[in-house]
């Protein structure tokens, strides 16, 4: 088995990462703490002119037309850097509306592969104690919507956006132009910095095309598992990265507190939980891209993203002592992502739990130890 990238992959990676590195150094990221900007606006210009804003938009659309492997190795690049800016949620919504949206859709599509309107969605209701607070009912003129979006990232400053909507007893995806005045936008910011607005909406009336299908719920939620999980990665690895250089500098009691065996096995233990989460995200991403189902395996990796993030987080902040709770030191950005991120997978418990009601209903460990491939449901 070739576990290699290719050329083009690794060069994708390589320009991703050149471009975060170079964009969020210190000094900008200083700047930004205090700025009070939802995003970092030049930064994604410079994602519209390179195009990593519509590598997983189709071609025919104006997109690349790549999978998620490239996607992820975009995302995790943004995760080393902090870097706030909508690029997963911008191109899975075009993506999802160009494979289940109506000819209206491609609108939309269009424009958010040219960078001209930028696009939104939120998954989180599915995870959330209140459930979906989006009704639709159906009206001779098409859908009649009514009730409330939580913290839709990027909310005032995106054009459209997919949410969740509850139609008929189940859970469907709903394209929002954001323009419309019966939604009124009330704008907030997370704990890591990234903008968003909360959704009122009473008596908006959107044409039939706009409900997706079913099916694009189910196509969409791994893929926005998957690229949560990727920017956990990049996170932790450069929250680890970091904090190994720290505890070889750090000198306590004429040592350097990297040579102490607590500290030592502590940077273990996050090592394993970042290779652990390496696998399955790997695991992941490669069935989404040959097609294959991967319901344990999204569920799989949305668990160990948070659990990876929770123990990784504060095992930087416990070694580093005082200095990483001081807000002028940069590792408290780390753990601010890393809870931002596992808050958007739902957090770990809910994740184990759905895991736990898929394994009820399935008399197999999984794909790799009974079933072929094309068999796991």
């Amino acid at each position: 088995m070739d576990f290699e990238l290719s050329e083009d992959q690794r060069a994708i990676a390589q320009m991703a990462d050149s471009l975060f590195a170079d964009h969020c150094h210190e000094e900008y990221m200083r700047h930004w703490d205090t700025s009070g900007e939802p995003m970092m606006a030049p930064l994604w210009a410079l994602c519209i002119e390179t195009g990593l804003h519509a590598l997983a938009i189709p071609e025919e659309q104006g997109g690349s037309g790549l999978g998620m492997t490239e996607l992820m190795l975009v995302l995790q690049a943004q995760g080393h850097g902090l870097a706030q800016v909508p690029l997963w949620r911008h191109q899975l919504a075009a993506a999802t509306l160009a494979r289940f949206g109506l000819d209206e859709s491609s609108t939309w599509v269009a424009k958010a592969a040219s960078g001209e309107a930028m696009l939104s969605l939120s998954l989180d209701a599915l995870s959330s104690a209140r459930g979906i607070e989006l009704e639709a009912r159906s009206c001779a003129d098409g859908w009649h919507i009514t009730g409330r979006v939580a913290a839709l990232a990027l909310g005032e400053q995106s054009r459209a956006a997919l949410v969740l909507v509850e139609a008929e007893g189940q859970p469907r995806l709903l394209l929002l132009d954001l323009s419309a005045p019966q939604v009124l936008r009330v704008p907030g910011v997370l704990t890591h910095g990234e903008g968003v607005a909360d959704l009122h909406i009473e008596g908006l009336i959107v044409p039939v095309g706009h409900l997706l299908p079913a099916e694009a719920l189910a196509w969409l939620e791994p893929r926005s598992v998957a690229a949560l999980a990727a920017l956990q990665l990049g996170v932790s690895e450069e929250q680890i990265r970091r904090t190994v250089a720290y505890v070889n500098e750090r000198v306590q009691f004429e040592r350097p507190i990297g040579s102490f065996q607590a500290v030592q096995m502590s940077m273990a233990d996050t090592h394993i939980a970042l290779e652990a989460l390496r696998s399955v995200l790997w695991q992941l991403c490669y069935r989404i891209d040959a097609g294959l189902p991967s319901p344990s395996e999204m569920l799989a990796t949305s668990w160990l993203a948070c659990e990876a993030g929770h123990r990784i987080g504060h095992t930087a902040q416990h070694v580093h002592g005082g200095i990483g709770v001081d807000l002028t030191y940069p590792i408290h950005r780390f753990l601010y992502w890393s809870r931002g991120l596992c808050l958007a997978l739902g957090g770990s418990a809910a994740s184990l739990e759905r895991l736990g009601d898929w394994l009820s209903n399935n008399d197999k460990l999984g794909w790799k130890y009974d079933l072929e491939e094309h068999q796991a449901l």
